[in-house]
């Protein structure tokens, strides 16, 4: 199976209570509920699809905790998708903490967890899927465990609680997969990890560098041009001031002129 992760965030990276006022008040968290107003049609169409090919779900506890609470407490759960995926299929969920889980179909990983989620990956299947739970999403990110983040980014500053990623962390490059916007502005995006990024490993000296005109004339290394260096800006707009537009530069400003 292949592993997958899908997360709510706002513009600031927030994935904490995203669905009622009282999802998830940990560390005086007063602002849950934010994705209700912005949740339109088409990202729930494209979360329904998302949960009809799950053939198992990977749960932090205290994701598993909050759905359990919800959709596992629905009376009829097969009148929703996203109900009935979650009630009928496998849930697996890393804990040292849970030891009686209520909600059928629950086993409890407490010990060995990359192995016990390489045994689920190595069957056959569609997808386990992996929903919130953003410590485990860390987790399995940094052991190469996921195959594919499903990420939803919702048009709004949340500003106070729980980020998918904190200030510091280990670096991932990603590969765009999928990319669409719902008419109520919820960016859609897939991606496939793709090892560590690319850095840029040298930086030009801007103050040792020349520039030659089309008329040949060179301006002067910013060392010459008195006591202080110029800055990037006056750096540019001293090349452009000094440029033939006549020449190569298309003639698309009268010469002299900095275009606005």
């Amino acid at each position: 199976m292949k592993l997958t992760t899908t997360t709510f965030v706002s513009v600031d990276g927030v994935m904490q209570g995203v669905g009622a006022p009282d999802e998830d008040l940990r560390g005086g968290f007063e602002r849950g509920g934010w994705i209700t107003p912005l949740f339109d049609k088409e990202a729930a169409t494209y979360l329904n699809q998302v949960y009809q090919r799950a053939d198992a779900f990977l749960l932090g506890r205290k994701t598993y905790e909050i759905f359990a609470g919800s959709w596992g407490a629905m009376a009829d759960p097969g009148i929703n998708p996203i109900a009935e995926a979650l009630n009928t299929r496998p849930k697996y969920v890393p804990s040292t903490t849970l030891t009686n889980p209520r909600w059928a179909n629950t086993t409890v990983l407490s010990s060995e967890v990359g192995a016990a989620v390489g045994e689920l990956k190595a069957r056959l299947g569609r997808e386990l899927q992996v929903h919130g739970s953003g410590v485990l999403i860390r987790w399995l990110l940094d052991n190469d465990l996921v195959d594919e983040i499903n990420l939803l980014t919702f048009p709004v500053v949340v500003g106070q609680g729980t980020r998918l990623f904190p200030d510091t962390g280990p670096d991932k490059a990603l590969e765009l997969v999928e990319s669409r916007a719902t008419p109520k502005g919820v960016i859609i995006q897939v991606y496939r990890p793709a090892g560590r990024p690319q850095y840029r490993t040298a930086t030009a000296d801007m103050k040792h560098v020349t520039l030659d005109t089309h008329r040949g004339a060179r301006t002067q290394p910013a060392r010459d041009r008195g006591q202080r260096g110029m800055t990037m800006p006056e750096l540019i707009v001293d090349f452009i001031t000094s440029l033939d537009v006549r020449g190569g530069f298309g003639g698309s400003f009268p010469s002299g002129r900095v275009p606005p």
